[in-house]
């Protein structure tokens, strides 16, 4: 196959991935299986801690020279953390395979962790924290996860908070690695125009030699979900609303059918049913859309907006018009066809950045599901019948299993 994934495992239990594909430009990702859902309830923000602190030193390198290794010759490094997995990118010319490699095995397995830089990065996350709370699209996201998760990791904020950031030591950052940080949930993976023998043997003499870590992890499967209803006070000039419940997890087989209902009702396309009825016919809401996260044993699906107080009531009763017909209409023959070329179009367009292709394929390794390449993903969107959409609209829009949290703003 033409431009095909090809993959190994070195000794220590570290995958390897790798796609060639010519140009100018190669792309690089370690992605590991640990995240927020990992930490216990007084480690809460230690994840991302981590994520912050790996690049402020390592035993070969100051965190200058680690930010400047690849922004010096025009690369892009970057990190991220969700609930399940810690990930580190970077972007650059294909000449400096050798240096991105090098630097990125360095900072994964030799960070120090200086106590005087954790200091520094402890006040750069409470800002961060600080400036989610000042956004109450950002914090009505988090406290819709925390109240439908409740009790269970899942419903962890990612940046913790402030008392316990505050209170995180050097030991805590190492203990939290050897209990997490195995090397068989790791994957190196990468788009460049190398051969993959090539980045292979690159993979060996920089990762190879780092000894095997291997831990027996078992997550705490969410289960017991009971809706639940909120109505919070808040002192902003908009009322903000999500409405939701659960959804079929990553590897299910009706993640497809969920993935295109998501983008009928709010999708990313202005020609939503929700962008179409509720913020174009009526003008309620500058911002609204809906939002589908898939993960390893549960899923989420949601309704998001921010509208005028004076329209809040009229906009939710919308809302719930629109996935009223959702689960009783089918879609017809040109509505279906519509939906599929939009959302075949969107995955084609995303996949034009091959770091977007290549955050992509790692977190469906990293779920242990095969890589799917377009024509793989055109056939499932090709298979999804208007049955299929009624039977999961049923499903995850029951307004017996949906919770709903508001932000009341001022009138």
């Amino acid at each position: 196959m033409e431009n095909k994934y090809y993959e190994t495992t070195l000794i220590n239990g570290i995958r390897l991935i790798h796609k060639e594909k010519k140009g100018e430009i190669a792309h690089l990702v370690l992605m590991v299986e640990t995240g927020t859902r990992d930490e216990q309830a007084l480690e809460n923000g230690l994840a991302h801690f981590v994520e912050h602190t790996i690049f402020k030193g390592t035993q070969n390198r100051k965190a200058y020279h680690i930010l400047s290794c690849l922004d010096n010759v025009g690369g892009d490094l970057n990190a991220f953390t969700t609930k399940e997995e810690t990930c580190i990118q970077a972007t650059f010319l294909k000449q400096h395979y050798k240096r991105s490699l090098d630097l990125f095995a360095d900072i994964a397995f030799h960070s120090t962790f200086p106590e005087n830089e954790l200091a520094k990065e402890k006040e750069v996350i409470l800002d961060e924290i600080n400036s989610y709370l000042d956004s109450p699209s950002d914090e009505i996201y988090d406290l819709f996860e925390e109240m439908v998760f409740k009790g269970h990791p899942l419903s962890r904020n990612i940046l913790g908070t402030t008392d316990l950031v505050k209170g995180f030591k050097r030991q805590d950052i190492l203990d939290f690695m050897s209990h997490n940080y195995s090397t068989d949930q790791m994957i190196l993976a990468s788009i460049g125009d190398i051969s993959f023998k090539e980045f292979e043997h690159l993979a060996m003499t920089y990762f190879g030699s780092q000894l095997a870590h291997l831990i027996n992890k078992k997550r705490e499967k969410f289960k017991g979900y009971t809706p639940e209803n909120r109505i919070l006070k808040r002192n902003n000039h908009l009322s903000h609303c999500i409405i939701g419940g659960m959804a079929p997890e990553f590897s299910s087989v009706l993640r497809m059918p969920v993935v295109m209902l998501n983008n009928v009702l709010g999708g990313p396309a202005m020609s939503s049913r929700l962008g179409l009825n509720i913020r174009e016919k009526y003008g309620f809401a500058y911002t609204i859309e809906s939002q589908y996260t898939a993960y390893s044993d549960v899923g989420l699906i949601n309704v998001y907006m921010a509208v005028d107080p004076d329209s809040l009531e009229k906009a939710i009763g919308l809302v719930y018009k629109e996935l009223d017909k959702l689960c009783q209409q089918k879609l017809g023959t040109m509505q279906l066809q519509h939906a599929k070329q939009q959302l075949i179009g969107q995955v084609a367009l995303s996949y034009e950045s091959g770091m977007n292709e290549l955050l992509s394929v790692t977190r469906s390794r990293i779920m242990n599901e095969p890589i799917e390449y377009m024509d793989d993903i055109i056939r499932k969107v090709e298979a999804v019948t208007a049955d299929d959409i009624l039977e999961v609209a049923n499903r995850v829009f029951d307004k017996e299993k949906l919770s709903q949290i508001v932000f009341e703003g001022d009138d």
